[in-house]
Parts: structure tokens; sequence; C-alpha cells
């Protein structure tokens, strides 16, 4: 939860006429997990549109498309605002985890696409 904290108080509220998309896909990783204990109050920007994977679907897909053993989780993946679903997840134009971990990364990989209006997922 501290990346999606991260993520909003330093990307979404810093860049509030940015044209962007953020994707949160939540799913249970630890005991307490749960969907009933998911705190909507992270990531409240009207440009988060969020998902509860419940099955890990999405997790798993994007550990075979990166080289990521297991469930790809508390990570991003960005896309430029060209990218549509039916591109391979190879199309994306940078990755990382933890978010935290990789925040100065993601930092640097999101500033030319905010300047170019992109999508964020």
């Amino acid at each position: 939860m501290a990346g999606a904290r991260w993520v909003q108080n330093n990307l979404l509220e810093e860049n509030p006429d940015a044209d962007l998309r953020v994707y949160a896909v939540w799913f249970n990783m630890y005991p307490g997990d749960h969907r009933s204990q998911w705190p909507r109050e992270l990531l409240d920007d009207p440009r988060v549109i969020h998902f509860w994977d419940e099955g890990k679907l999405l997790g798993r897909f994007y550990a075979r498309q990166l080289g990521v053993e297991g469930i790809l989780w508390d990570a991003y993946v960005l896309y430029d605002r060209k990218a549509t679903w039916a591109d391979t997840p190879s199309a994306h134009v940078g990755w990382g985890r933890t978010v935290i971990g990789a925040r100065r990364k993601l930092e640097r990989e999101i500033r030319p696409l905010l300047r170019q209006g992109a999508e964020v997922k």
C-alpha cells in the first residue's frame, strides 16, 4: 500500500493536468489482503480505474511475459498512449518492482510519457 500512496502523492497529485490513466489491479498476496479490507482512499484520483483480480490472473500473465518467477505484484508497467490491449506486453516502455523500491526508475521512465500524455498501467 505504500506504493499506492507514493503514486497518489508523487505522480497523480503533482501532475493534476496530466492526460494519463492508471489501472490498479489488486489481489491477495499476504494474510489480511482481503477485498473487504481494501483501502478505498488509496488512488482515489478520477484517472485511476481499479480492478480486483481474485485469481491473480494478471499477475501471473505479466510474470510470464516479463520473465518474473511466480506472480508479478507491487509493480508498475508503463505504456505510451498509442499502446492497445492487442499489443504484446513487450510493447511496454518501462516496468519495475517494487513500486517504492523502483520509484526513482519510475520517475525517470514516466517523465517523457507525462510530456506526451501517456497512459500509466
